[in-house]
């Protein structure tokens, strides 16, 4: 007779666990754990008290299920609070979902469990935690490389901090004048002819100043080397 009503209740397992086929756990292991669960609750069944057996089995089964996850699944420790928080806003965006046909927002579960929406974010965020991935394990499906390899990358413009930081302070020590003109040429991009005609001198001039700016920063690089 147990085996038989353990036979006959397995949809009932079945339709538990599916509720947790998010957490990416081998369903049969979720369905087996939901079992023992549904094989204690017909060992404290009672049927003098009422109660339909599906309506009293199901939160043994389900509670099964979840100190499973809670116990031996998760690698990430959250507090307690937390999780158990994180079984009520999971619930309560499984019924808004129902109710409204959508997604509900944070503000509409934070109202409906009346929490804060931090803390509604904060069991969304605890409902990730359950696997710690290894930086060095590769991305399935992306076809990338491992996370190890993607947090870093080679910036380009790194090697020209050390020489932009050497030229800006050997052009302090240049006459303001020079440093405008060098500015002029090299920042704004303006050809010797425009220089000349923005500083009211000639071409050969601002030529001849460009050479002696050079000059004198050659000059000071040698020193400071």
């Amino acid at each position: 007779m147990r085996g038989a009503l353990i036979e006959a209740n397995l949809p009932l397992v079945r339709y538990a666990a599916a509720r947790f086929r998010s957490r990416n756990e081998p369903m049969e292991d979720v369905v087996q754990v939901g079992t023992i669960g549904l094989i204690n609750a017909i060992d404290r069944f009672d049927p003098d008290r009422g109660v339909q057996f599906p309506t009293f089995a199901m939160p043994t089964v389900v509670g099964e299920i979840k100190r499973y996850f809670r116990d031996n699944v998760r690698t990430v420790h959250v507090p307690r609070r937390l999780h158990e928080l994180w079984v009520q806003v999971n619930a309560a965006t499984e019924d808004l979902t129902t109710l409204h046909g959508r997604t509900p927002t944070t503000p509409e579960i934070a109202e409906r469990l009346r929490i804060t929406e931090d803390e509604v974010l904060s069991c969304i965020e605890a409902g990730r935690s359950y696997h710690a991935t290894s930086l060095e394990a590769a991305q399935e499906g992306d076809g990338l490389p491992g996370l190890l390899d993607r947090l870093g990358y080679e910036d380009p413009e790194l090697a020209g901090v050390e020489h932009r930081d050497l030229v800006r302070h050997l052009l302090v020590q240049l006459p303001e004048r020079e440093q405008r003109i060098l500015l002029l040429r090299y920042y704004n991009n303006l050809t010797q002819s425009q220089i000349s005609a923005e500083l009211g001198v000639s071409q050969m001039h601002v030529s001849r100043l460009l050479a002696r700016s050079f000059a004198r920063l050659r000059s000071a690089n040698r020193i400071e080397a």
